[in-house]
């Protein structure tokens, strides 16, 4: 009854490691490789299978997911004699599980090697400047390099990247000081083209005001002419008034001129400022005949106004000045010896 038992039990673990050799469950992301007799048959895909027992096994499980390595910090000297400390990241996937199993040994190991020598290839033909500012151009020259050289593995190279570039600390001071020197050249244009910009704005200011200085004086001229012109032609009207009168034989005529220019030179005189003392003449009869004559004249006028009423309406008191329009009296101290009488201005 006990060796039934226990036949019983090792037949039950017998069953149990056979049907796990036999039926395979690859799980998704994964390829397994299947040996005959130690030599490749086929590939399992995702999904369960079943061998034949005692004679095909399981040789590698692959996986088919992208995969990250790590390239480790190597120090390479450039063309022009830096020293420079690189290190790099590879994007790779496995395509075919056979040539990547049977291929290559160590696979990973064998791609971070390979991308190690290149990248110290590529860094090496390179200027420290343009290993600086050319992370895109090395990044291009290895993948294509290393994706050439691991298509026979079944690999597929997605991406290569710098991951870290050390200059030399000497270089690396001499950057700083470079970039501080460009960022100073930078602040003095800028503050010269400002200053270019606000001299330009000045000067098209000083120009607007010059020119609307120019236009001002240009008006006043246009008026004061205008003014004078207008002045003129006044002057012009009275003159041929007083000359009709004269041809009429108007005495009163002459002696409104005579008295009018007069006493505008009297007035003139009067109002000089470094004048102290003004001379009269003698005889002041003349002056009060020219007077009275002067109101003659204007009463005469007055009356040939309201007369003609058929002639055009013309302003006639430019020509006929009324005694508010003469000039104000000045006040005469009595005659002094020798004729110079002071005044009162």
């Amino acid at each position: 009854m006990d060796f039934s038992i226990f036949f019983f039990v090792v037949f039950a673990a017998f069953a149990i490691i056979f049907l796990f050799s036999v039926i395979k469950i690859v799980p998704q992301g994964r390829e397994f490789t299947v040996e005959r007799f130690g030599k490749y048959t086929k590939t399992l895909k995702p999904g369960i299978s079943i061998l034949t027992p005692f004679v095909e096994r399981v040789g590698r499980r692959m996986n088919m997911m992208e995969q990250v390595l790590d390239v480790p910090q190597q120090e390479v000297i450039t063309k022009d004699n830096a020293m420079v400390k690189v290190d790099a990241i590879v994007f790779i996937q496995v395509m075919e599980a056979s040539a990547a199993a049977y291929r290559v040994e160590n696979l990973p190991y064998a791609i971070t090697q390979l991308c190690m020598t290149n990248l110290r290839t590529v860094v090496g033909s390179m200027e420290l400047d343009e290993v600086l500012f050319q992370r895109d151009s090395i990044n291009s020259r290895l993948l294509t390099v290393i994706d050439a050289a691991t298509e026979p593995w079944g690999v597929k190279v997605n991406r290569i990247e710098i991951k870290d570039l050390t200059p030399p600390a000497d270089i690396t001071n001499a950057m700083a000081r470079q970039m501080k020197a460009e960022r100073e050249k930078r602040a003095v244009i800028t503050e010269a083209e400002g200053e270019k910009q606000a001299a330009i704005a000045r000067a098209e200011g000083a120009k607007q005001s010059a020119i609307l200085q120019a236009e001002g004086r240009r008006e006043a001229a246009f008026r004061d002419a205008e003014a004078r012109e207008r002045e003129a032609e006044a002057e012009a009207k009275a003159t041929a008034m007083v000359s009709e009168a004269i041809a009429r034989g108007d005495v009163n005529a002459i002696n409104y001129f005579v008295a009018q220019k007069y006493v505008e030179a009297f007035a003139e005189l009067a109002r000089n400022p470094t004048a102290k003392t003004v001379i009269v003449p003698a005889e002041m009869s003349g002056l009060v005949g020219t007077i009275a004559g002067l109101g003659e004249l204007v009463g005469l006028a007055k009356e040939q106004q309201q007369g003609r009423t058929d002639v055009r309406r013309e302003p006639r008191q430019a020509a006929t000045p009324s005694p508010a329009s003469t000039p104000p009296a000045r006040t005469v101290a009595p005659r002094r010896p020798g004729g110079a009488v002071p005044t009162t201005e």
